[in-house]
């Protein structure tokens, strides 16, 4: 099935946490948290200012997003689950810094 989000909203998949801390100890699945980030999978055509123009949304698929702790609607689309949101919920895109990079390559 494909979905196609409508007006400013965007469709995000969340990005799992970390399963384990910086000092290296194990967090058990009842004390994770929802993770806040995510990837954008889908994005409306974006809202109408009140001239009636197409404002087009800031964010594109593929970007990592950080988003609020309560934003959205958990939603199951072919067997995956997704958060549906408008882009006001959406704090910010996460670039990846030219030192990571060079530390990933």
């Amino acid at each position: 099935m494909a979905f196609r989000p409508l007006h400013d909203r965007v469709v995000v998949k969340r990005i799992d946490a970390e399963e384990k801390t910086a000092g290296g100890i194990i967090i058990p699945d009842s004390a994770k948290e929802k993770p806040s980030q995510g990837e954008v999978v889908g994005v409306g055509p974006g809202a109408r200012d009140e001239s009636g123009k197409l404002v087009p949304l800031d964010v594109q698929v593929g970007d990592r997003v950080l988003f609020g702790k309560w934003s959205g609607t958990e939603v199951k689309i072919d067997g995956q689950e997704l958060l549906i949101m408008k882009e006001s919920d959406i704090m910010g895109v996460i670039t990846e810094t030219a030192s990571k990079k060079k530390a990933a390559a």
